[in-house]
């Protein structure tokens, strides 16, 4: 009886198990040799500097509100506010650590072959995955059984901040870092991506694991944490004499870790030599386990409650469905096999504004799938379960992590591969190995993101359900928690809410463009006054660029967190509840609007523009790839900075206003 209570925890130790083993074949591989050894160095070490100078400048924004949640709340929202801090962090550095040791690998793994280098670039990225689920089934678990439900609030809020800072400050790394490098090298130079001439190289592919596999890993983390966490305590709102439903989202994420460790050994090439079936394989392989497994779970745990098994358990497919619908939505939109990336290059004939024009109107355009499939999936779930049935369907839709972040982490270590390929002239048959591996890293990453984004906007809806609950709970009135149009500070805080993924983005843009100049003029110094660096007799300044970009990052991520964490105090104190409500409705709905047009846009810019390097409408060099590059440079910060970020903003958002709800009431 006792273990099958800790269930939860004893697979998280499995889980972590098994990433050791993973991590110690992955270290058996050969690493790349010869001019690629210190261009991984410099990956490794730039990597860690900055992650060490970020988390030691939020580490004193995370003290303060410690002392703050210890002095004015309770020492269970204090520790728990330590532990998912510290724990969102580790996950974005283990993240970082294993890409960083995995991409070397990778490149000398291609000479054996496309299958070889695969299966090590997908282990690399399912050490990410899997470590992030288990921490964070394991940390809410154990605090839950150590504490109760009094402090999770608190672990939330810990992983949500630090999750935020990742996402912000990794976003504004990689890509002003990526345009800076771009549009000196590939526009006004015309060398290669990647080209070891170019001063910012490092940079970008520095970039590449704070932003893309870092930030990525402490936001799943944090999504993962808060959906578990806002189930749980919907479950204890709803059902106060019924702990099965506190209980039962510890055991779907239990379930789904272990499906995708089996899933994970279906990712193989097939004989169509599929990189993008392969993974697609792996994750099918998933969600069909995860389907089967939950019916025993929920028919055991949940019998003779007041909803029936049935309907929990059909609430936790339409979850699992609605996974699958955004990979197959972003995917058509992403994909250089489909006809809204080819539009996009087709665009790019006419020159750089009907590439721009094309490309907005395609990211507004792919909301409408998105969206409504999950209006109908709150709608079916709601109807089957009322809103902890919709709280279900986003716990299974979250359970799937552990594998969709192997699939997303794949992405920054195939590409830091073959721009280590690149700098350091191994043959042409291994960059086409790393550039095909790239390529369908570029489209999971894009897929992923969507995921992330419709999983976030629902996990934002569960966490202002709880925020409803607590209204009426600590008022004792249920019509204190009715949110209708005819009050004006509840129009008022819809409103404000909507502007704040708008107002949060500009921030993020903004900081890409200013940091972006910097680099340029750097990258055009230098090849103004180092002699020989064109021609390839003088080594850059790499060091310059890093400097750049780690700088402005640290200091440009800030304004907008507080931005975040401020906005529902001051609505709350000023206003009160009922506008802080209209707050959180108003920044669910334009936050998803936002966050799914600007990744799915530019994840379209990037793919139109290798779609042209391939060969099509003129190939590299041509009039339409300049048009391209333009697209791509504006695309870059929608993608990786200012649209996964809104991911965690609108979370921070509804867990600062549940701290908070106490004092408003």
């Amino acid at each position: 009886m006792i273990l099958i209570t800790y269930f939860p925890i004893v697979v998280s130790l499995f889980a972590i198990a098994f990433v050791v083993y993973l991590v110690l074949q992955i270290s058996k591989a050969p690493a790349a040799k010869d001019k690629a050894v210190a261009i991984t160095a410099a990956i490794q070490e730039g990597a860690n500097s900055y992650l060490k100078r970020q988390y030691k400048t939020v580490g004193i924004v995370a003290v303060v509100l410690f002392i703050a949640l210890l002095i004015f709340m309770s020492w269970q929202i204090a520790i728990g506010f330590l532990i998912g801090a510290v724990l969102s962090a580790l996950s974005g550095f283990i993240g970082m650590w294993v890409s960083t040791r995995a991409n070397t690998r990778v490149a000398e793994g291609a000479k054996r072959g496309l299958a070889f280098a695969l299966d090590l670039s997908f282990k690399g990225g399912l050490i990410t995955g899997l470590m992030v689920v288990s921490l964070g089934l394991l940390s809410v678990a154990s605090y839950y059984f150590a504490t109760g439900l009094s402090g999770l609030i608190g672990l939330g809020f810990g992983a949500s901040l630090i999750s935020m800072f990742a996402r912000v400050g990794g976003g504004i790394y990689t890509k002003a870092a990526d345009v800076g490098a771009d549009l000196v090298g590939k526009v006004e130079k015309s060398i290669p991506e990647d080209d070891p001439r170019n001063p910012a190289v490092i940079a970008d592919l520095i970039g590449d694991e704070v932003g893309d596999n870092a930030g990525m890993a402490a936001d799943i983390f944090e999504t993962y944490s808060v959906t578990v966490i806002a189930t749980m305590i919907l479950g204890a709102l709803l059902f106060p004499r019924a702990p099965q439903f506190v209980l039962l989202p510890l055991f779907l994420g239990s379930i789904s870790i272990l499906t995708a460790i089996i899933g994970s050994f279906f990712v193989r090439l097939g004989k169509s030599k599929s990189i993008m079936g392969a993974m697609y394989k792996g994750l099918a392989v998933c969600i069909v386990l995860s389907a089967v497994g939950f019916y025993p779970l929920i028919s055991n745990m949940m019998k003779g409650q007041s909803i029936s098994v049935m309907n929990l358990y059909l609430s936790t497919l339409v979850g699992l469905v609605i996974a699958a619908g955004m990979f197959v939505i972003t995917e058509y939109y992403t994909s250089t096999s489909w006809g809204p990336v080819k539009s996009i290059a087709k665009a790019s004939e006419t020159g750089h504004g009907t590439n721009v024009i094309r490309g907005l109107g395609l990211g507004m355009q792919a909301t409408a799938f998105p969206i409504l499939l999950i209006a109908f999936g709150t709608i079916i779930s709601f109807w089957l379960a009322g809103i902890y049935g919709v709280a279900l369907a986003v716990m299974a839709m979250l359970s799937l992590s552990g594998i969709v972040v192997g699939i997303d982490a794949f992405g920054p270590i195939t590409d830091n591969a073959g721009g280590i390929a690149e700098m350091a002239g191994m043959p042409e048959d291994i960059r086409k190995i790393t550039d095909a591996l790239d390529a369908v890293g570029n489209t999971t990453k894009a897929v992923t993101k969507g995921y992330a984004i419709a999983s976030a906007g629902l996990a934002a809806l569960v966490l202002f359900a709880a925020y409803s609950q607590e209204v009426a709970r600590l008022s004792g009135s249920l019509s204190a928690a009715v949110f209708t149009l005819d009050n004006p500070k509840v129009i008022a805080g819809l409103l404000i809410g909507g502007l704040l993924p708008y107002l949060f983005a500009s921030f993020l843009m903004g900081a890409v463009g200013k940091t972006a100049g910097k680099v340029v003029e750097e990258v055009r110094r230098q090849f103004r006054e180092i002699k020989g660096l064109m021609e390839g007799t003088a080594k850059p300044e790499y060091g310059k660029c890093v400097d750049i970009v780690t700088a402005a990052a640290l200091k440009e991520m800030m304004v907008p967190v507080i931005i975040t964490v401020l906005a529902p105090v001051v609505v709350g104190y000023i206003l009160g509840v009922q506008a802080l409500g209209g707050l959180l409705i108003g920044s669910i709905v334009t936050g998803l609007f936002v966050g799914i047009s600007m990744t799915t846009g530019g994840a379209a810019w990037d793919n139109a523009k290798k779609y042209i390097e391939k060969g099509n409408f003129g190939g590299k060099g041509s009039f339409a790839h300049q048009a391209a590059v333009t697209g791509d440079t504006v695309g870059d910060p929608y993608k990786d900075t200012a649209g996964p970020a809104i991911n965690p903003m609108i979370k921070v958002l509804n867990i600062v206003a549940l701290l908070i709800v106490a004092w408003l009431v």
